[in-house]
């Protein structure tokens, strides 16, 4: 065989990556064939790198996708790409955003497709793109798996402990907490994301010297009886430094407050096993808001006067304040002037906390 009418095959298979040349018009298309339409098994999972081999010179050949793609392959591709919403397109690989808006505008212009090829008229479609969406078309159980692992993994840079993204798609109300040395800070809203209740209850000076356990205990329960229940607690996880010993006795406090919360919160754990309380990064929500300056996350105070003013001006804001709640929540802003505006970034943060919860976790905007 000419070298053109060869390609480099990788199968996994044990573990292990093999390389052998094959004939394109065999190789390829048994492959996917054996791929697509193997039975389910517990076996590890054979898969199909990319065809490395073709490139921009691919498209002189007329017939180089119908070598790859089985005529019932090629309709069962060309029924989604011409049937499918843009949402719909959106779900499988290398589609998202501009591509499957191209593949919309062209199909309304020149209407379906009548060929794979034809796909290598629209913008930004170049024939290694073209075969790799025609997998995914093909194959959409093992994207699903592959986006699924990609979740889950910012998940669990985002939230601990780990927990199925389902039990988060499916909360109605969260309540956030956020906690300093002297004052505790909680937003409750549902997944309107209406603020249903905001406010803070400073607590004794716990963190000036060491006070015995009960007494922590005594000042915390206080607090959480005038907590309301939601399906999800989420507290603020700090990004402190352990190697900073001056702030040895600021990180120790933060973490009895913090392991007080999850015992007192997580009433059910021990029947169901299922955490209620969770921990989000404090800097994945200062990055969220763009509140970051380096490694140091700046006030949230403007930002809330902004949605509190949004929820009053605009038909559809961010966040939705009750109007009977609006006036006292300004009177709030308005009495926490310097010098004591210090006095309420706790309750800034826990209201940001709370809307970054619901579009990172629950609702995937970024995804």
């Amino acid at each position: 065989w000419d070298w053109r009418m060869s390609v480099s095959c990788l199968l996994k298979a044990g573990g292990r990556w093999r390389s052998f040349p094959v004939p394109v018009e065999l190789s390829l298309f048994q492959t996917l064939r054996n791929f697509c339409y193997r039975k389910k098994s517990t076996a590890p999972e054979k898969t199909i790198s990319s065809v490395s081999f073709y490139d921009e010179n691919a498209k002189e050949s007329g017939n180089a996708l119908d070598k790859l793609f089985s005529s019932e392959q090629q309709a069962s591709i060309l029924h989604v790409l011409n049937t499918a919403s843009n949402k719909e397109l959106e779900a499988f690989k290398l589609l998202h955003g501009k591509k499957s808006i191209s593949i919309i505008e062209h199909r309304e212009k020149f209407g379906p497709f009548q060929d794979l090829e034809s796909l290598m008229n629209v913008p930004s479609f170049q024939f290694k793109t073209i075969v790799q969406v025609c997998n995914s078309i093909l194959c959409p159980e093992g994207e699903k798996k592959k986006r699924k692992f990609q979740e889950n993994r910012l998940l669990g840079k985002l939230i601990k402990p780990d927990i199925e993204r389902e039990r988060l798609k499916a909360a109605n109300s969260i309540l956030s907490i956020v906690f300093g040395t002297q004052r505790i800070a909680w937003a409750l809203l549902d997944r309107k994301l209406t603020v249903l209740d905001w406010q803070q209850s400073d607590y004794w000076k716990l963190v000036n010297r060491t006070y015995p356990s009960s007494l922590y205990l005594k000042e915390i329960s206080s607090v959480i009886s005038k907590m309301p229940k939601a399906d999800f607690y989420v507290l603020e996880k700090t990004g402190l430094s352990i190697q900073n010993s001056s702030l040895f006795p600021v990180l120790l406090h933060f973490h009895i407050i913090e392991a007080m919360l999850y015992a007192l919160l997580n009433k059910t754990f021990t029947q169901d096993g299922q955490h209620h309380v969770l921990s989000m990064n404090r800097n994945a929500v200062g990055k969220h808001f763009k509140l970051m300056i380096g490694d140091t996350r700046t006030s949230g105070k403007e930002l809330v006067k902004q949605f509190l003013s949004e929820s009053v001006l605009k038909a559809k804001p961010r966040v939705f304040f009750p109007p009977d709640r609006v006036v006292h929540y300004r009177q709030m802003f308005s009495s926490a002037d310097p010098p004591d505006s210090h006095r309420r970034e706790e309750l800034y943060d826990s209201l940001l906390q709370a809307i970054a919860f619901y579009e990172l976790a629950v609702f995937d905007t970024e995804s």
